[in-house]
């Protein structure tokens, strides 16, 4: 009877004191999940207001939920007795090993947060980057897509565009067109110019402002080279640089001003005997 009633005050003993522990970390487990529940909320709230990329907002909430889950259940291990120091370590190692063996990819994943928080371009921009020109159609977390303007799509790592030179032609609003026009030698340097200065300012997609310029450029060996200077809206790039060379070249030949083709000039030279 005695053995009868010393296990069961410590059966006693055991529930009271295992059985607090139990509740006290079911407890800490709702009220702690709750709390992440409430951070996660606040944080997703910040970045809206925040304007943070709608593609990035979702990944850094999870990111957030999963790192504070993990916190509240190590604490409630922790609280059942639980030696979580071991459990950390695993875990530390487990990280590290994935970290090594994903590396190229968490290195495109930074890349593609960098790109996302600090947007040095965004959907719609025609860019040069990785020496690719294109619009860009699509920013994820691992890649950049663009379309080139042959059509054709480019993938590219946000881990090389964000450690390379990106080139944005469109945040600026506006792009100067670099042509060259070269006219002969015998041609009226300043009517052409002027004829080219009407050109572009009879072109709607040419802008005013900044005005367009046309200045000589070189004295080449066949032709004085001409250096033509619209500005366009990023969209009307193409039409503007192929456009001015054609209404160039109509109307320089109506005024009568020639594009030479290469030429050289050949000296003969007879000696004093054959003459």
């Amino acid at each position: 009877m005695d053995s009868v009633s010393n296990y069961s005050s410590m059966a006693v003993g055991y529930a009271v004191e295992y059985g607090s522990r139990l509740l006290l970390a079911i407890i800490t487990l709702f009220v702690g999940l709750w709390i992440v529940g409430f951070i996660c909320r606040l944080l997703e709230g910040s970045l809206v207001r925040a304007k943070i990329d709608e593609t990035l907002r979702p990944f850094l909430v999870n990111l957030a939920s999963w790192g504070l889950k993990v916190l509240v259940f190590i604490s409630v291990a922790s609280m059942l007795g639980v030696q979580t120091t071991s459990f950390v370590a695993v875990l530390g190692a487990a990280g590290l090993a994935v970290g090594l063996a994903l590396q190229g990819s968490l290195s495109n994943f930074a890349g593609g947060v960098l790109l996302l928080i600090f947007r040095p371009y965004k959907v719609g921009d025609l860019i040069e980057a990785q020496g690719y020109i294109g619009v860009v159609k699509e920013v994820q977390i691992f890649t950049t897509i663009i379309v080139t303007p042959e059509n054709k799509r480019v993938i590219i790592p946000n881990g090389a565009i964000s450690n390379g030179s990106i080139v944005n032609f469109t945040a600026e609003g506006q792009l100067r067109v670099d042509l060259v026009v070269g006219i002969s030698y015998e041609s009226d340097i300043a009517k052409a110019k002027q004829i080219l200065l009407d050109v572009m300012r009879n072109d709607p997609k040419v802008l005013s402002d900044p005005a367009p310029s046309v200045n000589v450029m070189e004295l080449a060996d066949s032709s004085v080279n001409l250096a033509v200077r619209p500005f366009c809206k990023p969209e009307h790039y193409w039409d503007v640089y192929f456009g001015t060379y054609e209404k160039a070249k109509l109307a320089l030949d109506a005024n009568g001003i020639s594009i030479p083709f290469p030429q050289r000039d050949v000296h003969l030279i007879q000696s004093a005997a054959q003459a």
